[in-house]
């Protein structure tokens, strides 16, 4: 392994000593980073944001569009040729046709280049002619990101750690009788290890839909080519007093530290060690609908996810990172076009509670962080109907399940985050005054004018603190 690290420092030394010497004389890139919790909402910000830039009628508030300092945007083939394209024509297409849908999820790494051509810069610049800067824009799933709290834990520490957290889940019912049945002592039985480690990966997909954060290891969930592998054969389990070289507990151990090796270590690597700007995209009204134990999964989660932006905290990422840090990072609370506009800064106000806890130490390392309410594409509009005598500010739009037109309220949120994040510390099971709702929305059908790209809420205000600094 040292000899592995070594030659791995050895080549990033090279790989950053020659990106140093070759910048000047090559176009600035900037490498977004889009990841995203359980349901946020990735694809459709990712391909709202570039439809967006290439027409940007409705980008006021990134200062370079509405100044006219960008005179063009084009799309270019990107630059990683063994990372998958992000699909941008094929998710505009569900969103903008006559019948739009949600395009499907990204489950993999993706990547695509958007050049923009910029005006010249400063009393000399039109000698030099137009700028161009190149936005590589890189998904990945939001549980890779996690995975990296794993790099810290050993198999027993991870193990514990789980089963304390799933203790009072009745939707872990099922892996906590038969992680409670199993015999870490006893000699590997490779049918047994498969049955544990499936009714694992049972519990995390469901957890995942009950609107819970902590989702690890993520690759579990988004297995691609590794399903049915032993890498992903492993599940926590109490600790027997001993272990033998064959037994149960022993090789699971093992398939846990070949896990961080070989599928961990090589994200971190690869993909997030080379990002400039990071967004989080984060389902807040879902994981209050959930109620308090979700949203207390997602404070962790939020503060787990910051962690990863602080490579002093974490050995392996000091070393991988050499000294480079992500500049700016922006939790964004998504489907803010379910809320009526109201009510906007108190979700906003939620999301800064909910990212405090780790947010100054972030700041403290150098990066810029913010809280936003956002909502890539905007698929309901305002109304204001009465009830019972009462007008209610609401929203309108069409209904996942069947295509109907309704009007739906979701409930108030509190003007105090405290409110919210009270009951979830104290590991309530419910909220005790209030009842929050979530609709599922259709994408609306669309009418696009010339130079506009889909409507949308902030995207702007987000693209102007990502990047709006590197374009002016």
């Amino acid at each position: 392994m040292a000899r592995y690290d070594i030659a791995g420092g050895i080549a990033r030394s090279i790989q950053t000593i020659g990106e140093s010497i070759s910048r000047p004389f090559s176009d600035p890139v900037i490498r977004l980073g889009v990841t995203g919790l359980s349901r946020a909402g990735k694809t459709v910000f990712i391909t709202s944001l570039v439809a967006n830039l290439l027409d940007r009628g409705r980008m006021p508030q990134l200062a370079a569009a509405s100044r006219g300092t960008i005179r063009a945007a084009y799309l270019q083939p990107q630059p990683d040729d063994t990372v998958a394209r992000f699909d941008y024509e094929r998710h505009l297409a569900a969103l903008t046709g006559p019948e739009p849908h949600w395009p499907e999820s990204t489950r993999a790494v993706s990547e695509l280049r958007l050049s923009l051509r910029l005006a010249p810069r400063g009393p000399l610049g039109g000698l030099a002619g137009p700028r161009r800067l190149h936005l590589d824009i890189v998904d990945y799933p939001g549980e890779w990101l996690l995975d990296l709290a794993l790099m810290d834990l050993d198999y027993a520490s991870w193990s514990a750690a789980t089963l304390a957290a799933i203790e009072a889940r009745a939707i872990a019912t099922n892996y906590r009788a038969l992680a409670a049945q199993a015999d870490g002592a006893a000699r590997l039985d490779e049918p047994r290890a498969q049955a544990l480690a499936a009714a694992f990966t049972d519990y995390l997909h469901a957890a995942r839909a009950a609107g819970y954060s902590d989702c690890t290891p993520g690759r579990f969930l988004l297995p691609g080519e590794l399903a049915g592998s032993p890498v992903l054969t492993f599940a926590p389990l109490p600790r027997p007093e001993r272990a033998g070289r064959h037994a149960l507990w022993t090789e699971m151990e093992r398939r846990f530290e070949v896990y961080k090796a070989r599928v961990v270590r090589p994200f971190f690597r690869d993909h997030f060690a080379r990002i400039d700007r990071q967004i989080v995209l984060v389902d807040a009204l879902g994981a209050i609908h959930a109620g308090p134990q979700a949203v207390d999964d997602m404070r962790r989660a939020m503060a787990e996810i910051l962690a990863a932006f602080r490579p002093g905290r974490n050995a392996f990422l000091s070393q991988l990172l050499l000294g480079r840090r992500v500049e700016r990072i922006l939790f964004a609370a998504t489907k803010a076009d379910h809320l009526h506009h109201a009510q906007h800064p108190r979700l906003t106000a939620i999301m800064e509670a909910l990212l405090r806890e780790g947010r100054d130490r972030a700041e403290f390392a150098g990066a810029r962080t913010a809280a936003m309410s956002i909502a890539a594409l905007r698929a309901t509009v305002e109304e204001t109907v009465i009830h019972e005598g009462r007008p209610v500010d609401c929203v309108r739009g069409r209904l996942l399940q069947n295509g109907r037109t309704a009007a739906f309220y979701p409930g108030a949120l509190p003007e105090d985050p405290a409110a919210l994040l009270g009951p979830a510390r104290e590991g309530r099971t419910s909220w005790l005054e209030e009842d929050y709702k979530v609709m599922n929305f259709a994408p609306a059908r669309l009418r696009l004018g010339p130079g506009e790209g889909p409507p949308h809420i902030r995207l702007d205000k987000a693209a102007q603190f990502l990047f709006g600094d590197r374009l002016a």
